[in-house]
């Protein structure tokens, strides 16, 4: 009889042998996946996982001081005041919103110092005044009882993100200030020149800029002209030597300065709008920084040509290229300030370009680390005067005359005349022997006598040749030694020692050539 396997039994047995069969992995996928499939089940599981919704951006770009401030200027220069009156925080609604916001506008647009690129452009403003971190300052207007704040304050609102609108204070003190900036006189110009504007510019501010400010350039190019001589005249009292160049009264960057100086004056003296005020300020900015950073590397480069007639003429060639590298990395740093300057007036952060720049910079170093070894130890070598131009030494298995010293190299005129170039690295690491820089040269020879040499005919060798080196004018005298040394294997040795008062090594080679001939023919040797 069968045995009889339950429905249980068999579904048991099945779920074994499907067990058997399953990856692993899909059991693994399977328990990493439960927890998930758990909490979608959850009630608040949906809560939690859904994006929190954004905030709804202002459309009128007052989430910034810089945006509110810039916008209500530019509504009110479009004279659409139903515009400007949504950047005010005033209770008053309607035409008489309108008329405050144009009163706002007419006293910013005449007096508001132009330092619009200073003012915040973050959320949060600048905090400048811990006691009021939802205030910002834009400015300070004179006014008729003493100066003004122009303040934006952060307000809240029931929905979406705070905004800036300008203060009630800065509101109630328009009135008295709108009133004073009305009846002040204008200059005396036609009127059209105040009533026709063209792109929002009123004509007799396009003619200060476009006509006065070349004018005055062109009268400082008069002026140099004019005094170029006087300037040429004092320059070679003073000095023996002028460049050509720099001869000039008022050179180009003293212009520029002077032109920065000018817009200035005219800013403060001309009844000129915000708009005009603010490009003229920019203006006078970016000139005086260009202005400040040519002079500086005109100066410079006066300065290189003031060290680099000063240096010997031994080691010219390698200071001169030092100089250069030196003049050309100030210029680039000169420039790179001045570029700083210029973003931090634009109120923008130069830490970024700087993080960035000292990245590159050590990539560039860790690339070029040889060459900058190179050039390290070349300026070490023109600095010690370790190696001069014309030496003659020995470095390492080389040996000759220094015909160059560069930065990166220094090249050899050998024996055999080939030239031979080595990086300055090695010259700084190995032994250096300038056999060229002696104060007195060594003759050293040896007398080699026979062995049938007496006691008497050794004495007369010894006494001789000392009296003939104690005699010699280029000799000495108290470095003369004559000594029987040593009995060779074929000969008794005489070692001769003395220090030759030579100029050179070509000198000396004659006063040896001397010597060494005297010594062969004398009666002591003879014998």
């Amino acid at each position: 009889m069968g045995t009889r396997t339950s429905p249980a039994g068999t579904l048991f047995a099945r779920g074994r042998s499907v067990t058997r069969r399953v990856p692993w992995a899909l059991v693994l996928a399977l328990a990493v996946c439960a927890p998930l499939v758990h909490t979608q089940g959850l009630p608040g599981a949906a809560a939690i996982s859904a994006p929190q919704p954004e905030a709804p951006k202002d459309l009128l770009g007052r989430s910034t001081p810089r945006g509110t401030v810039l916008a209500f200027i530019a509504a009110g220069r479009k004279g659409d005041n139903d515009l400007a009156r949504r950047y005010l925080n005033t209770p008053l609604a309607g035409d008489a919103a309108e008329k405050q916001a144009h009163q706002l506008f007419v006293v910013l647009d005449a007096r508001l110092p132009p330092r619009l690129t200073q003012v915040s452009d973050s959320p949060e403003g600048s905090r400048a005044n811990p006691l009021a971190p939802d205030e910002e300052v834009v400015g300070t207007i004179p006014g008729a009882s003493g100066p003004v704040e122009v303040v934006v304050e952060r307000v809240k609102q029931p929905r979406g993100e705070p905004i800036w609108l300008f203060s009630k204070r800065t509101l109630d003190a328009m009135p008295a200030e709108f009133a004073e900036v009305s009846s002040r006189a204008r200059p005396y110009l036609p009127r059209f020149l105040f009533e026709w504007s063209v792109g929002n510019v009123r004509l007799y501010e396009w003619l200060t800029v476009l006509i006065g400010l070349p004018i005055f350039f062109l009268i400082t190019a008069l002026v140099n002209r004019a005094l170029r001589p006087i300037a040429r005249f004092t320059l070679r009292r003073v000095f023996a030597r002028t460049d050509p160049s720099f001869t000039h009264a008022l050179p180009t960057p003293i212009r520029l300065l002077l032109l920065a100086i000018a817009i200035r004056w005219l800013i403060a003296a001309m009844p000129l709008s915000l708009l005009v005020r603010q490009s003229l300020s920019n203006l006078a900015v970016i000139v005086a920084i260009v202005g400040l950073a040519w002079l500086t590397i005109v100066a410079n480069g006066q300065l290189e040509r003031y060290f680099a007639g000063r240096i010997p003429r031994s080691s010219h060639a390698g200071a001169v290229s030092l100089l250069r590298v030196g003049r050309r990395l100030a210029d680039i740093l000169i420039v790179m300030v001045a570029i700083l300057g210029v973003l931090r007036h634009y109120g923008v952060d130069p830490t970024p370009l700087l993080a960035g720049l000292g990245v590159g910079g050590i990539a560039i170093a860790l690339a070029a680390q040889k060459t900058l070894e190179n050039i390290i130890a070349g300026a070490s070598l023109i600095f010690d005067e370790a190696v001069v131009i014309g030496d003659y030494l020995r470095v390492g298995t080389i040996e000759g005359t220094v015909e160059n010293i560069g930065l990166r190299s220094t090249r050899i005129r050998t024996l055999d005349r080939s030239l031979v170039t080595v990086p300055n690295s090695q010259i700084a690491n190995l032994s250096l022997e300038t056999l060229s820089a002696r104060d007195k040269f060594w003759f050293h020879p040896i007398l080699g006598l026979r062995y049938e040499t007496t006691a008497e005919q050794m004495q007369s060798v010894l006494d001789g040749t000392r009296k003939l080196l104690a005699r010699h004018a280029m000799i000495e005298a108290a470095s003369v030694r004559v000594r029987f040394k040593n009995m060779g294997a074929y000969s008794l040795d005489v070692d001769v020692f003395a220090y030759v008062l030579a100029r050179d090594w070509g000198h000396y080679l004659e006063i040896q050539e001397e010597l060494l001939m005297a010594i062969r023919s004398s009666s002591w040797i003879s014998r």
